[in-house]
């Protein structure tokens, strides 16, 4: 199955949230903590496990006003998915 149809969700494991200390989304697992850069909590929100990658971008690329983002989201959800922090 191609990347671009999967419809990811964030593992059982991690927990995304918003860390007001930090000013910034973590996830969160059992042994620690992971601070997100913005465009990555952004990609992170929407990997419910009911949307496509398509769909995932064409979210974003609406909700930024922007275009061109297709690749940047598919490398960084294939990162999140070496590590575990999707599937």
């Amino acid at each position: 199955m191609s990347i671009a149809t999967e419809k990811p969700r964030l593992s059982r494991l991690f927990r995304l949230q918003w860390e007001e200390v930090q000013g910034a989304y973590v996830l969160l697992y059992p042994e620690g903590m992971v601070q997100l850069n913005d465009s990555a909590a952004q990609v992170l929100k929407r990997c419910d496990g009911h949307r496509n990658i398509r769909q995932i971008v064409q979210d974003l690329e609406r909700a930024f006003s922007t275009s061109g983002l297709r690749h940047d989201v598919e490398d960084f959800l294939q990162v999140a998915i070496e590590r575990g922090w999707v599937v």
